[in-house]
């Protein structure tokens, strides 16, 4: 009874092992996949010994490719859905590139468009308040490239790269003349002609209120007569504070202060404009 239990047993465990076998195969072929039709045929009366013995030599070529990459395919698989992933990538970020140089293209024309709509804004400026200031010359602004200089005329371009800087050319007693640049005015030329620029450049982009000192110091009578016009043409749409020794600036003035200096102290006081006359003349006859 006991030979008969333990063969039984030994019986059972082949079984087992050989269940388990059936169902590695199983699931190996479940891997191979179903046959093709003609494959089935083909092989279908083959014996088993015959069948063995191609398997047998089947693994034998195998085994001359043992080094292969057996996750070759499911690598490339993964490897395949990267690529068309980064291809869509690419394809997104070419369109945002191509987008990305279009708005650079229309914030560069812009810019070229507003720096020469500026300059010539200010240049016309310029010209007009210059011919105020000193009504038998001219002045213009020029535009300065690598190459040569543009006038105000010459200087619409589709870029503004290309240009240096802006210089002045005045005559200051003629319309015709070529003019000079600003290296060869005298001091008080000089400071007409910043003047006039400073004028022209808050013609464009008025303030609210300016604040000049002395402006006038270097000018003759005739030109502080006409910086004096013009800065009382100007005060009807903003206010303007000056200090200076001269008569002219005074001519027009709404309010009139004067300062002294005793003991280290400054003091303003508001004087009249008689004071005002009274104080320049005798700080301009000492």
């Amino acid at each position: 009874m006991s030979n008969e239990e333990k063969r039984l047993e030994e019986n059972l465990l082949k079984r087992s092992l050989l269940q388990q076998k059936k169902e590695e195969c199983n699931a190996i072929i479940r891997d191979l996949g179903f046959l093709p039709d003609e494959a089935f045929e083909k092989y279908n009366n083959y014996k088993l010994e015959k069948l063995l013995r191609r398997l047998h030599r089947a693994n034998e070529k195998l085994k001359k490719f043992s080094h292969v990459n057996k996750k070759a395919s499911e690598q490339y698989g993964r490897f395949t859905k990267q690529r068309e992933q980064l291809k869509a990538r690419k394809t997104e970020l070419d369109k945002t590139h191509e987008s990305i140089g279009t708005l650079i293209d229309s914030l560069d024309r812009r810019k070229n468009e507003a720096i020469e709509r500026t300059f010539h804004n200010v240049a016309g400026n310029f010209a007009k308040i210059f011919e105020l200031l000193v009504p038998a010359g001219k002045g213009e602004l020029v535009m300065r490239s690598d190459t040569q200089d543009m006038d105000v005329d010459g200087a619409s371009s589709s870029s503004v790269d290309r240009y240096i800087g802006v210089s002045i050319k005045v005559s200051f007693n003629s319309k015709s003349d070529e003019g000079m640049i600003m290296q060869q005015l005298s001091g008080g030329q000089k400071s007409l002609v910043a003047l006039a620029l400073i004028f022209a450049i808050q013609r464009c982009d008025p303030a609210p209120f300016y604040l000049f000192d002395e402006i006038d110091a270097n000018l003759d009578a005739q030109y502080r007569t006409a910086v004096a016009d013009i800065i009382h043409k100007m005060s009807e749409n903003a206010q303007f504070i000056t200090t200076t020794f001269r008569p002219e600036l005074l001519a027009n003035a709404d309010k009139f202060y004067g300062v002294t200096f005793y003991g280290k102290v400054s003091r303003i006081h508001a004087i009249l404009k008689e004071n005002a006359l009274g104080f320049v003349e005798q700080e301009s006859a000492r």
